[in-house]
């Protein structure tokens, strides 16, 4: 039995990488309804600033494939995910293997009560440019974070009110 291709990049990109961060939000709203949000991919361009999703391949589950290109001006970094686990409504894993962007990510859903709950947002990616790459992280990180968490408050936010998924 033969490996399908790529199988390889993506066992080694699904490596926890040094760049770690974290971003956590509660939403006034049934974790059915916020994991939905999460799940609607291309809906994310809604809450993630410049930026554009589609699914590349797949329904976007398990196996799919899912592209976000962040255009700022001329400058684009372009992210290739494989959807690598689907534990609804609980939990979306996917494993970031483009050129640049490298590492595992999930997204979390916890029920804090019937209509509330907490959504945690965790990556770690392999920093390009090894020990400059290291050394840059920590001048780096906070504006990561800063991003991850505007970006789930205006996520919640939508949910709240009923505009998304």
């Amino acid at each position: 039995m033969t490996q399908p291709e790529g199988a390889d990049d993506l066992r080694e990109a699904a490596r926890p990488g040094a760049g770690e961060v974290t971003a956590t939000v509660i939403v006034d709203a049934p974790a059915e309804r916020v994991f939905a949000g999460l799940l609607a991919w291309e809906r994310q361009s809604d809450w993630i600033p410049f930026t554009r999703v589609r699914v590349v391949e797949g329904d976007g589950r398990e196996g799919s494939r899912i592209e976000a290109v962040t255009a700022l001006g001329r400058a684009t970094l372009r992210d290739e995910m494989r959807v690598v686990r689907v534990d609804e409504p609980y939990e979306i894993g996917v494993v970031h293997h483009g050129q640049l962007l490298r590492g595992p990510g999930v997204l979390r859903c916890t029920q804090l009560g019937r209509d509330r709950t907490q959504v945690v947002w965790h990556e770690w990616f392999h920093l390009p440019g090894g020990r400059a790459g290291r050394l840059a992280w920590p001048v780096l990180w906070p504006g990561s974070k800063l991003g991850l968490t505007q970006a789930l408050k205006r996520f919640a936010r939508l949910v709240e009110q009923g505009r998304l998924p």
